[in-house]
């Protein structure tokens, strides 16, 4: 997610200038470096076609990468020119990304085609999206379980070779709902910075923790519908979705009220029901019935990172306009 440059500027001059910065990509990470970040892990498998991009990055800051196959293990072992710390992603659970945490074979095998060579092995990293379908506390704290004792299995067995070794965690849902685990080295706690109506539902917030609102005008009023329709569609939110229940129809996105100057959470005017390109159906709320055209009402995206991606920028509300690495 993107930062301000007066924040970077700030964290730069201050302690937090120790910290290390975990972006999604390479050119996310030319942009932190470009702003004084010298210590960055890309959380995202290497993508090899941008060797030179890494090169030039990993010859000018403390660079951390993400490994999950012996074939990119080589592939940097031959063409990686400065000296770079690696990760390998570690599949807990989710089977989105990574080696099966009981692969050790593999894991051994990454590891022997990185040496010699210009790489250090700092430890396992993991994402556990699969939180994000917990059904209940009960079985988010078994996810964040299972990942814990396969990582520190891990761990343990190559300790005694890599005794400096960690490991790595990081979803919103588990980060903010329960204790870190004994153990655990480091944790990602994803877009807890602005949380969204997704992690709301999913109980790692209230609404009236979310900070990031798309103001969006009314444009059209049905009141036999009990609906309103908005400037404001896929291109703006993604057609990103999820469920407040007892509800079971898919949401996109709360539009509560605003004033001009602030949004009120305890103001619900309407749940986006469907997106097409630039259209939002609103479906109202009983407060919600008295909008008309011209008026704006706030949306809370239910993916606050695709709505700060899709729009470029931000307006603080002290009325500053803050542009993202994008544009």
């Amino acid at each position: 997610m993107e930062l301000h440059d007066k924040i970077i500027s700030y964290a730069c001059e201050s302690k937090f200038a120790d910290f290390v910065m975990f972006v999604s990509s390479v050119s996310m990470a030319q942009y932190f470096a470009n702003h004084g970040w010298n210590d960055i892990t890309i959380a995202f498998p290497v993508n090899i076609l941008e060797i030179d991009e890494i090169n030039q990055l990993a010859s000018n800051i403390n660079l951390h990468l993400l490994i999950e196959s012996e074939e990119t293990a080589r592939f940097l072992k031959e063409r990686l020119t400065s000296k770079c710390g690696f990760f390998i992603k570690i599949d807990t659970g989710y089977h989105r990304a990574g080696i099966a945490a009981s692969n050790v074979s593999l894991i051994n095998k990454v590891l022997q085609a990185v040496q010699p060579g210009n790489f250090y092995f700092e430890g396992f990293l993991t994402h556990s999206g699969n939180s994000y379908h917990a059904k209940d506390s009960e079985e988010l704290t078994r996810i964040q379980q299972t990942t814990t004792e396969n990582l520190l299995r891990l761990k343990k067995h190559f300790q005694l070779q890599y005794p400096e070794i960690i490991v790595s965690v990081g979803d919103t849902p588990t980060c903010s709902q329960l204790p870190v685990s004994p153990g655990i080295d480091e944790i990602r706690p994803g877009n807890f910075v602005f949380y969204d109506v997704m992690q709301f539902a999913l109980g790692s917030c209230n609404l009236e923790d979310i900070a990031v609102g798309l103001a969006c005008p009314v444009v059209a009023v049905h009141p036999n519908r009990q609906e309103a329709i908005i400037y404001g569609g896929a291109i703006h939110f993604s057609k990103e979705h999820t469920m407040l229940l007892p509800d079971p129809e898919p949401i996109y996105g709360l539009a509560v009220g605003w004033n001009g100057e602030k949004w009120d959470t305890v103001n619900l005017t309407g749940k986006i029901r469907s997106l097409s390109q630039e259209h939002g159906i609103l479906s109202l709320t009983q407060s919600g019935c008295n909008l008309k055209p011209g008026d704006l009402v706030a949306v809370l995206p239910v993916h606050s990172c695709l709505t700060a991606n899709l729009m470029r920028k931000y307006l603080t509300l002290d009325g500053d306009e803050i542009e993202t690495m994008n544009l």
